[in-house]
């Protein structure tokens, strides 16, 4: 699986996919789940804590302001990269991911 797989373009920028496993001891990328990035993330899934969490520490690792654009209330979910290429994503990824 590579980072590539789970980078789409979007019209605003670049789209990513993630696979989140909320309540872990520390928050980090752990690799692949399907056509997603699989991130563990230590905040637990209530009242948003888990997402807030997840957007912060891609977007310091990948130093990219990202938003959720669905999947909030789900595993699976979609976050975009305003004005950033597809390529850009997939190198920045491929540097946390490996």
């Amino acid at each position: 699986m590579t980072a590539m797989q789970a980078v789409r373009g979007h019209p605003n920028g670049a789209m990513l996919t993630v696979w989140v496993v909320p309540g872990a001891r520390r928050t980090e990328v752990v690799g692949f789940h399907g056509d997603a990035v699989r991130v563990r993330v230590a905040a637990p899934p209530e009242r948003g804590r888990a997402n807030k969490e997840l957007v912060k520490h891609l977007s310091d690792r990948l130093g990219l302001p990202l938003r959720i654009m669905s999947g909030a209330g789900s595993r699976r979910k979609r976050l975009v990269a305003p004005g950033v290429s597809v390529s850009r994503l997939v190198e920045l990824l491929d540097n946390i991911a490996n």
